[in-house]
């Protein structure tokens, strides 16, 4: 590589911004891929390693609404965890639980009650979600969110280029035995995972605050502590529409992810090859976007991006529903436009919503979102499954109408202020 572009690449903005944010940041990051590799290798093929193992549209959607409402449990007792137990330690205490233990699980399920013991302990990594963000974030200066998440985006991105692999074993050997290995070696990756976030990561000064304020408070009382919170939260406009938005994609990417191989295998009728190369698409896409677009992007802020990487999410699903049936050109098209769609509303997203709550209260504020979050959404595991049992287009149908419900929230929302004075 010639020293030119070295250069541009030691003077290119995310570059830069990863070496100003040192510690923490530059550690989570670094590690990303440690999660990311083996998720990216397993997800694709997740659903149809229950589908073959008998699990039913019903059944899998049935675990999904379950999980989800585990899930509502731990993360609102993620913030509390938090605030006590510290950012860090929270942190690896999820990735322990909710990743180690649920993959060692997975990798041995071969009926319904195993993989709802999995989902069950994944469900553990709610609480992680909390802390991690925290972690990353607490120590950086406000203006590099939307650079912080996008690192996190690369960081998974980068991991799914490994996806063939997944997809040239299965060629060989079929879903079933390669997932039980996959598993076990992604509950590894997460073992490795936690014990270097215990050996380089440290607790956020806002963290050492809370814990010494919280040190001799119960959970019980900090738990009733949250009757003075919902109303301030409920009372925020701009948390409100930035909570509305993340519970729609969340809801979205929750049909996507689950429902997507199944549509495209049945459905649409393309080999279960194909699985692994739309994710390194979608990839490649998004990282071309992150590193030559993004930083282009700094003066719009917010708003208009977000509503075009909507509308393009939008335009994704209906030519996926419209897709002739074989037409691999269609699909591939699809995930071009969502891939660019991803890369405006991801980062933006996340860094909305830090950015419009109280940096004091961020664990608790959090996990009190993230439990809502999760809480009206969790119905809709079980109603995408019993939709897809009718006709596997018709949950495409109602992402498509989310997202345009969620165009017209971010058409309402105020640019929030980012300025150096704003703690994060």
């Amino acid at each position: 590589m010639s020293l030119p572009i070295l250069k541009r690449l030691k003077n290119h903005p995310l570059i830069e911004l990863l070496a100003n944010n040192g510690g923490n940041p530059r550690t989570l990051v670094l590690i990303e891929p440690l999660w990311g590799i083996p998720y990216n290798l397993i997800a694709p093929f997740a659903t149809l390693y229950m589908y073959n193992q008998g699990i039913t549209d019903v059944q899998i959607g049935l675990i999904l609404s379950i999980a989800m409402f585990v899930q509502v449990f731990f993360s609102f007792f993620g913030g509390i965890l938090t605030d006590k137990m510290g950012r860090k330690f929270t942190t690896m205490m999820g990735d322990f639980f909710g990743w180690a233990v649920a993959c060692l699980i997975w990798s041995f399920s071969n009926n319904f009650w195993l993989f709802l013991a999995a989902a069950i302990f994944n469900s553990f990594e709610q609480i992680n979600q909390t802390a991690w963000y925290c972690l990353l974030i607490e120590d950086a200066d406000p203006k590099d969110l939307i650079g912080l998440y996008t690192w996190v985006n690369i960081g998974g991105l980068v991991a799914i280029f490994f996806a063939p692999l997944s997809g040239l074993f299965i060629n060989s050997y079929s879903v079933v035995p390669v997932l039980h290995v996959l598993y076990l070696i992604f509950s590894l990756t997460m073992l490795a995972k936690s014990f270097i976030t215990y050996k380089f990561c440290t607790e956020t000064r806002q963290g050492k605050i809370r814990m010494a304020e919280t040190k001799n408070v119960s959970a019980l009382h900090m738990l009733g502590e949250y009757r003075q919170l919902i109303p301030k939260l409920l009372q925020n406009k701009g948390v409100l529409k930035a909570v509305s938005v993340s519970v729609i994609l969340y809801i979205t990417n929750l049909v996507s992810t689950n429902f997507f191989s199944l549509y495209a295998t049945q459905r649409l009728g393309l080999s279960d090859n194909y699985l692994a190369l739309f994710p390194i698409l979608n990839a490649a896409v998004m990282l071309i976007f992150m590193v030559a677009i993004q930083h282009r992007l700094s003066t719009v802020k917010f708003r208009i991006p977000m509503w075009v990487g909507l509308g393009l999410y939008a335009l994704g699903i209906l030519l996926l529903i419209m897709a002739p049936i074989g037409n691999l050109a269609c699909v591939v098209f699809y995930v071009f436009v969502t891939a660019v769609g991803s890369a405006l509303v991801n980062p933006r997203k996340d860094a909305l919503l830090q950015l419009n709550i109280n940096p004091q209260e961020r664990a608790r504020i959090n996990a009190l979102i993230m439990a809502s979050t999760i809480a009206f959404s969790s119905p809709f595991g079980y109603f995408a499954g019993w939709l897809s049992s009718m006709d596997r287009r018709l949950p495409f149908a109602f992402m498509c109408a989310l997202y345009v419900t969620a165009m017209v929230i971010i058409g309402r929302i105020q640019e929030p202020s980012v300025g150096a004075d704003d703690a994060p």
